[in-house]
């Protein structure tokens, strides 16, 4: 099987996208598996685009265990993007499992895009029990071996849990985001943050994704950590969530709906041979 894709990046989360509006190339888990294995092409997802009568396309997305998962941030500004070079229109509406995803290309490559608003009930999260999403009370362990407890559980079209330390350097994402991720409190697992907050707009994050592990940046997590802080009255309205890569600018508007501004990458054609 050969086929044409693009591939795309927002601060280094990076994507292969296959368009399956004119011609569709169905995949199996494994083949979606084999696309996202760093020793193949690589990427933290696989996003299909397909037709919508009452959008500009809807788009599915896949974690590179083979998992679809209901939002991807970057990866909707990545294919807005796209979409917008391709029509030669601003403004690109696109359908997701969480609903309809408003785009702007606001100027060359800045792409934002409204997410909505973040769902904090237990049971829309979900968890496996009531809790206060708040703090749900979960410990984590330091590198001095020193106890952390909390953990801020929000869904913004995927599950995230977000903790507020002093020192993010002091936290090992790639040890605590696997045993959180799995956590039994979340039964469709869930996207781990760690985040120190440095002024009232601007926090600093590392995230491991569901079903990816660590990242370069994730866009919902961006959401996460931003709305969370503004719950916790540790952050403003409008604030900047700084990757090793590069920041995104989040703000939540008088609705609490959540907007999410960055760069895209070039996109870059490739072909595929399974």
């Amino acid at each position: 099987m050969d086929f044409k894709a693009f591939k795309m990046d927002g601060l280094g989360n990076d994507f292969v996208i296959i368009d399956n509006r004119e011609k569709i190339t169905d995949l199996t888990k494994a083949q979606i598996v084999k696309i996202c294995d760093r020793n193949f092409i690589g990427c933290d997802q696989l996003i299909f685009i397909d037709t919508d009568s009452s959008a500009d396309a809807s788009l599915r997305f896949f974690n590179p265990d083979g998992g679809e998962s209901g939002a991807c941030g970057n990866g909707t500004r990545c294919v807005a993007n796209l979409i917008s070079n391709e029509k030669n229109k601003k403004h690109i509406i696109l359908s997701t499992l969480s609903g309809k995803l408003k785009s702007e290309i606001l100027e060359k490559k800045i792409v934002t895009t409204e997410i909505g608003k973040a769902k904090l009930n237990w049971d829309e999260i979900p968890l496996s029990k009531k809790m206060n999403t708040k703090n749900l009370n979960i410990r984590i362990i330091d590198t001095n071996n020193n106890e952390h407890l909390g953990g801020t559980a929000i869904n913004v079209g995927n599950p995230h849990i977000v903790f507020f330390v002093k020192k993010i350097e002091d936290f090992n994402i790639e040890k605590i985001g696997p045993e959180i991720e799995c956590h039994e409190i979340f039964p469709k697992k869930c996207n781990v943050t760690i985040a120190q907050i440095f002024n009232k707009n601007l926090i600093k994050v590392n995230v491991w994704e569901r079903g990816a592990g660590l990242t370069k940046a994730c866009g919902t997590a961006a959401c996460a950590a931003a709305y969370a802080g503004k719950l916790n009255n540790l952050t403003e309205n409008k604030t900047d969530i700084e990757f090793s890569t590069g920041k995104l600018s989040i703000s939540i508007d008088e609705n609490n709906s959540i907007h999410m501004k960055g760069p895209v990458s070039d996109i870059e054609e490739i072909k595929i041979k399974l």
